[in-house]
């Protein structure tokens, strides 16, 4: 989960329940799920998070929503399949790829809604670079993950 408050540390507790009562191995707070929203985010921004979610669902052909999502709680095993020596990204590529991989070992994931709120301090990492790398990344994740 972030750092600085964008998470609530309340809803720690719904994505624990998903693994262990609802039975995934991977859940996600989903800003982009029913119930799920964005607050204090300028409108640019979201349209941003929310098409690149988009995109790579359809260059990686999976339904998970909020692909992006830095707000996750993994089962051990999971962390263990998904071989974590061979994960090549950083930032939300990263992120990307932590899921897909996941998927591609058919791991039960569930999405939970969750309310994100933008950063009352600080600012973003988000950057050209980082952009680039998730854009590009999406691409080698679907040939070589």
């Amino acid at each position: 989960m972030d750092a600085d408050f964008s998470h609530n540390p309340a809803d720690l507790e719904r994505l624990l329940l998903a693994c262990t009562q609802y039975g995934a191995q991977l859940s996600i707070g989903s800003r982009y799920v029913k119930d799920g929203n964005v607050e204090n985010w300028p409108l640019e921004r979201r349209l941003m998070s929310y098409f690149a979610s988009v995109y790579v669902r359809i260059v990686l052909g999976i339904s998970i929503r909020d692909t992006t999502a830095g707000f996750v709680c993994y089962h051990r095993s999971v962390l263990e399949k998904i071989e974590l020596d061979k994960v090549q990204f950083l930032g939300y590529a990263f992120q990307i790829e932590m899921k897909y991989r996941a998927i591609k070992k058919l791991v039960p994931i569930i999405e939970v809604p969750i309310t994100f709120k933008d950063r009352e301090l600080g600012h973003s990492k988000m950057s050209v670079k980082i952009f680039k790398e998730a854009f590009w990344g999406v691409i080698k994740m679907r040939r070589f993950v």
